[in-house]
């Protein structure tokens, strides 16, 4: 995705099927509701590794992910 920002749809996808976020959110939709940030980018350079979406998903569950977990929905 070029930009999330708050209010995009989004599609979570975990390519490690060992990460222990795999099961429960790998493959769902739901709404960015907000934009978090964090010092990871001091870690690893990356400034936008420094962002967290939290997305609401369509049963009301919310989770925080990184930029590089998250593709444009299959609607």
């Amino acid at each position: 995705m070029e930009q999330i920002t708050q209010g995009d749809r989004v599609r979570v996808d975990i390519p490690d099927e060992s990460d222990i976020d795999y099961e429960p959110f790998h493959g769902q939709h739901g709404t960015i509701i907000s934009i978090l940030r964090d010092d990871a980018g001091t870690v690893t350079g990356e400034d936008q590794d420094s962002q967290l979406y939290r997305v609401e998903f369509d049963s009301g569950e919310t989770m925080d992910f990184r930029r590089h977990d998250l593709r444009p929905p299959i609607d």
